[in-house]
């Protein structure tokens, strides 16, 4: 029987008592459906003394070693400019060769380029065609048969 592939859903939502008891259990939810193993960092790292020295560091390298050993990255990119922390962990993932999928249901655009809705190098983990596919703008997207995420949970 073969595993079930890890997603790393990097996000800002747990900073947000509202987005992590409303907005991530229905995303984590969307993705668990498609069979995907999520590793959600807020869940799996923040369970440190926040009062103790060297937590955030703490955080911080799990939070790293977690993008490391995962299959994947799905990155929540809202905001203008997006979170900071998921950009740092969503250009580690491209710089491993990470399958990357962007997430953003923000209408607002974020860019200088024509092409793309955001800053062009958060493109860069993504195929130069066809980066549509790995591209989510809302939720009930994310199980389409035909968007990548789908795709690369479904193949080898």
């Amino acid at each position: 029987m073969q595993r079930a592939k890890t997603l790393y859903l990097a996000n800002p939502y747990g900073f947000s008592s509202q987005q992590r008891t409303r907005l991530l259990p229905e995303l984590i939810r969307a993705l668990e459906a498609l069979g995907a193993e999520v590793w959600e960092p807020f869940a799996r790292n923040n369970q440190v003394d926040h009062a103790e020295p060297g937590w955030a560091y703490e955080i911080g390298q799990r939070d790293l070693q977690d993008v490391r050993q995962c299959d994947a990255i799905f990155a929540i990119v809202n905001g203008t400019p997006p979170d900071e922390g998921v950009m740092v962990e969503l250009g580690v993932a491209i710089a491993l060769g990470k399958p990357t999928f962007l997430f953003r249901d923000d209408f607002r655009r974020c860019t200088d380029s024509e092409r793309y809705p955001l800053n062009l190098m958060l493109f860069t983990g993504l195929p130069a065609a066809g980066w549509e596919d790995y591209y989510y703008t809302a939720l009930d997207e994310i199980g389409h048969p035909d968007k990548a995420l789908v795709r690369w949970l479904k193949g080898p």
